[in-house]
């Protein structure tokens, strides 16, 4: 695992939801498809979050590429509809966090598994709404796989922290829903590659392989990462060994 992706997750978590996709549709029996889905929650201050999916939506399309240039007319007659005034209009900064994650549907639609990629805000201050989220999943009969590689934040993966590797910070759980009292780990230390995870379906179907580390790479070569400042690492810190692990390879890339 490349270490200095997570200071950039909001990009590599968007690339990996989509390549997640396309290599699990690409390997589904007939009638099953792999879809991206997205939520926004808008994390307002002193406020509980509020999650949204459009009922209306006002967009603008244009042709050829160039967008329409448009002012409003202001009419003073009596059918005018007016603006309130600024004062009575009140302005809060609110911070926007869009959740992605890949769904597997089956023929007339249902849910058969969910895999979702953890990001920084399942893993402090989101943590219970993502949890409950999950536990939901199981519950309604969903197969679910939850990837972790934050080293930063709260354990969150349905699997019990006392069984955990601390020198294993990448996660991934896998929960069945035709074995709900059975879970799946895998555990990668920092020096290791990524597993290829066995991804579960419909109980008659075989399981579809996730090759997570090639995905992981491609992250890394469409971002062009390399470019990036290699100097400080996210926290936490790396223990000594990892460190000149990632110093080594560093550079062996000849970006030190």
């Amino acid at each position: 695992m490349n270490p200095f992706l997570e200071r950039f997750w909001p990009d590599v978590h968007t690339k990996l939801i989509t390549y997640i996709a396309d290599a699990i549709a690409e390997q589904l029996p007939a009638g099953l498809k792999a879809r991206s889905e997205e939520q926004v929650t808008l994390a307002e201050t002193g406020e509980q979050d509020k999650t949204y999916r459009a009922d209306v939506a006002v967009v603008d399309s244009w042709k050829q590429g160039i967008a329409l240039s448009w002012q409003p007319q202001y009419d003073e007659g009596p059918s005018a509809i007016v603006a309130a005034e600024p004062e009575y209009c009140v302005v809060q900064e609110v911070e926007e966090i869009t959740e992605r994650w890949v769904e597997i549907l089956g023929p007339n639609g249902k849910v058969i598994t969910v895999i979702e990629v953890l990001s920084p805000m399942n893993k402090s201050a989101g943590r219970g709404a993502y949890q409950a989220k999950c536990q939901s999943y199981i519950q309604g009969g969903v197969n679910v796989v939850e990837i972790d590689l934050l080293r930063g934040g709260y354990h969150a993966v349905a699997m019990p922290y006392a069984v955990r590797d601390p020198k294993a910070p990448y996660i991934v759980c896998v929960s069945r829903a035709a074995k709900p009292h059975q879970k799946e780990y895998y555990q990668t230390r920092l020096t290791s590659a990524l597993p290829n995870v066995r991804i579960p379906l419909r109980a008659e179907d075989r399981d579809v392989v996730l090759p997570l580390q090639q995905l992981v790479d491609r992250c890394y070569r469409m971002g062009a990462y390399w470019n990036e400042n290699h100097a400080n690492l996210p926290n936490p810190p790396l223990e000594e060994e990892e460190m000149v692990w990632v110093e080594e390879r560093l550079k062996a890339a000849g970006l030190i």
